[in-house]
């Protein structure tokens, strides 16, 4: 049976990947499971942003998809970039087995806030739908209350569900019944 995986990378508390991976397997109907491997962000580290560049983890990513493989989501806490934007929540491949979600900006803490623990984990769980969306081929929704509206900020996130909207749900319905295209 495919199953999703979540892939820790660097310093990555895996409790927050075990508390994640039930909701997403409900959500997308599959066994999700915390990959017992991990993967250094090291070598992604570009100095002159003192960034990650997502697109480089991403592809590295792509390795360890084996067989058994639905999807693998990364999940790091060091700071994202593609070289277009100043920083992205994550990224992923549009109908690829991979995707990558960064905690590093969903942090209370990073706007100088207290700690939340409950607002930082529905974050991090609208983000991987998000990116677990572009992997079933759904590009960015209208609707800012589904998980597939675009988020240039944490504001943005924080007005989205956790959830496709019932328009998204149905082009992965489609996709996976008849092969359609899901855009």
């Amino acid at each position: 049976m495919k199953r999703l995986e979540l892939l820790a990378i660097g310093d990555c508390d895996r409790r927050v990947l075990a508390r994640l991976a039930p909701a997403l397997g409900e959500l997308f109907h599959v066994r999700c499971v915390v990959a017992p491997k991990s993967l250094d962000p090291t070598p992604f580290f570009h100095p002159e942003r003192r960034q990650y560049h997502s697109s480089e983890i991403l592809l590295a990513m792509q390795s360890l998809v084996h067989a058994d493989s639905w999807r693998v989501l990364g999940i790091t806490m060091v700071d994202l970039y593609i070289p277009i934007l100043t920083f992205v929540f994550g990224e992923a491949h549009m109908g690829g087995p991979c995707g990558l979600v960064s905690g590093h900006r969903l942090r209370q803490e990073f706007y100088g806030l207290p700690e939340d623990e409950e607002i930082f984990e529905r974050r991090l769980l609208t983000e991987a739908v998000h990116e677990l969306g572009h992997t079933l081929q759904l590009t960015h929704c209208d609707d800012y209350r589904c998980a597939m509206a675009p988020s240039h900020g944490v504001e943005w996130m924080d007005l989205k569900l956790s959830s496709l909207c019932p328009a998204c749900e149905a082009r992965v319905f489609m996709t996976a019944l008849f092969g359609l295209n899901a855009k």
